[in-house]
């Protein structure tokens, strides 16, 4: 029965999970999104197995890639995947380069949600894909009028746990101010983020509760190393000593928000080791200006920000002014907030194209460091900030390729240590944040990840819940999106091999994955009888499928919205058959 997550302790929970998650055997035949699940470093459960699936002979199952292993270790190719094979109907094999201590956390990401092959050949070339989803949760896409508002309905066919309103919409509005009265007005069941100020007005009104969400999230200030004068090491480490976090984090931050000292929140295991960032210090910012032989009045750039209101920057425009005003006091540069469109802003931001600096954040969707450190900085990061720290890389590879607490504890603060040197950003705040729900909606919740899951609530005896966000999402596709307010859309319908309990990774489409004794291959079964909403049924060659036009750069179904795929080679390692430098 849908419930309200307990309160636990997430870096206890987590930690365990990540020392032993490349170790796990992990199932449970009878989960559903809302049963309780075994944690990921149970054995495989004993529940009666389904029908026996067809012999790997009778089953035409793909291979990918279909001329052999990727060439591991061998350049262009950086990354983490060797192969990807349908062992028979319900079976999937992942042959890794190296082990992987986050695979589990990563294969329940939603980004990695799996879709119908056949449905993907016909809606990923003319880009139908990106507004007419075809998932296998419990709610179905209705319809999604631009604008305005996305609906779904009930899935009546659904493995697991019925939704349990007919009808979920959501909306969405960039303004928190907005978003409360909406709420206040009853036009919506629920909304993310409320304003810092509205907090306390929500928890004071009896119609309405106020849920907090652990600030796990980071806003950072990123350069770009390509770009002059940010290519001096100096500039950055002098910008980053010239602006006042906690200034920022005081008076623009809602309780329990904190300065923060590394990239990756220290809620997250391994992620506080090593030397801490740049502290407010303008006096040798200032000289650092000057041995750099850099004058502060001729250093004139733009800080590039989006309205959207996210977990780690709760308003956009005034912090975007503010850290302007604290340049421009502190060091004497003149900066100017320049405010894009999200898209433009998310888009420009992960291919590097972006002038100036870039003012933008980044939420957990797993509780690994490789979450935060290897998409940012690691050997598929791409052009975030200019040209990837190859010392950086090399730690981050350490980290991610073995289970040992110690050894990865080492390479974290060895990454860590470096990150500081190298200043690709301003580490600025982890943000306390929250939702805000009608009181009357029994299994409201606000999602450690930033992702509710609409269908385990219930508005009372409405038959419809409207959650509002804080903005319009992308695509539908989220294969090829990196965007917070998109990935919660594509999660009301499209489900992964595995799903997120706290911070625990259980299974979902998937019985079970298992490791071998090298942890290099993971062996997934899948949940018989599935349906995806068109009808057809759940096999191993939808997983092969789902994960190949993401992997492969010349797969023709290597299409969407902006094409970036910007999770794989950030989660992943690197494209197969990557592009061009």
């Amino acid at each position: 029965m849908p419930h309200t997550p307990k309160r636990w302790s997430f870096k206890g929970v987590a930690l365990a999970a990540s020392m032993t998650v490349i170790f796990a055997a992990c199932g449970n035949s009878a989960a559903s999104p809302s049963a309780s699940s075994a944690p990921a470093t149970t054995a495989p459960s004993t529940a009666p197995a389904s029908a026996a699936a067809p012999s790997a002979a009778a089953y035409d199952g793909m291979v990918y890639p279909t001329t052999g292993d990727a060439p591991c270790g061998v350049a262009p190719y950086v990354g983490n995947m060797k192969k990807i094979t349908a062992i028979d109907a319900l079976t999937v094999e992942f042959q890794l380069c190296n082990p992987d201590a986050s695979f589990l956390p990563k294969v329940a990401f939603s980004a990695f949600g799996i879709q119908d092959s056949d449905y993907l050949a016909k809606h990923v070339p003319d880009g139908s894909i990106l507004a007419t989803p075809n998932g296998t949760g419990p709610y179905k896409f209705k319809e999604w009028s631009k604008g305005n508002r996305i609906v779904w309905e009930a899935n009546p066919d659904y493995w697991g746990d019925k939704a349990k309103t007919p009808t979920a919409e959501l909306h969405w509005s960039d303004e928190s101010a907005a978003r409360l009265l909406d709420l206040q007005a009853g036009t919506v069941d629920g909304i993310d983020n409320p304003g810092s100020t509205d907090i306390a007005t929500i928890q004071a009104d009896s119609n309405l509760k106020f849920y907090p969400r652990a600030g796990l999230n980071t806003l950072f200030l990123g350069f770009n190393n390509t770009q002059k004068p940010f290519d001096n090491e100096k500039v950055r480490q002098a910008i980053a000593q010239g602006i006042d976090r906690d200034q920022i984090v005081k008076n623009f931050f809602p309780a329990g928000s904190t300065v923060a000292d590394f990239f990756t929140p220290c809620e997250i295991p391994f992620a506080c080791k090593g030397d801490k960032s740049w502290t407010f210090d303008p006096t040798a910012a200032k000289a650092l200006l000057t041995e750099a032989g850099v004058d502060p009045a001729s250093l004139k750039f733009d800080i590039n920000f989006r309205a959207a209101v996210r977990g780690y920057n709760p308003n956009p425009p005034v912090i975007a002014t503010e850290i302007a005003q604290q340049l421009k006091k502190n060091l004497g540069i003149e900066a100017t907030p320049k405010l894009l469109e999200s898209g433009a802003m998310i888009d420009g931001f992960t291919q590097g194209t972006l002038k100036g600096l870039s003012l933008i954040g980044w939420g957990a969707d797993y509780p690994d460091p490789s979450n935060f450190l290897d998409y940012h900085f690691g050997s598929g990061s791409g052009k975030k900030f200019g040209t990837p720290f190859q010392d950086i890389v090399d730690a981050l590879n350490q980290g991610l390729s073995t289970a040992d607490p110690a050894a990865r504890e080492a390479a974290y603060a060895t990454a860590n240590g470096l990150i500081k040197q190298h200043a690709p950003a301003v580490i600025i705040a982890h943000g306390a944040s929250g939702a805000a729900y009608k009181a009357d909606v029994t299994g409201a919740y606000a999602s450690v990840f930033g992702g509710e899951q609409l269908a385990r609530m219930q508005p009372a005896d409405r038959q419809t819940i409207v959650f509002e966000g804080n903005a319009e999402p992308l695509s539908l596709f989220c294969a090829d999106e990196s965007d917070g307010e998109s990935l919660r859309a594509c999660e009301q319908t499209n489900e992964s091999l595995y799903r997120y309990d706290g911070a625990n990774s259980v299974p979902a489409l998937a019985t079970e994955c298992t490791a071998s004794a090298d942890s290099k291959t993971w062996t997934c079964k899948l949940r018989d009888g599935v349906k995806f909403h068109d009808g057809a049924s759940l096999d191993a060659n939808d997983v092969v499928a789902s994960y190949a036009l993401q992997w492969d750069t010349k797969n023709p179904l290597h299409k969407g919205r902006a094409s970036s795929f910007d999770y794989w080679p950030g989660l992943w390692g690197g494209f197969l058959n990557p592009p061009a430098s």
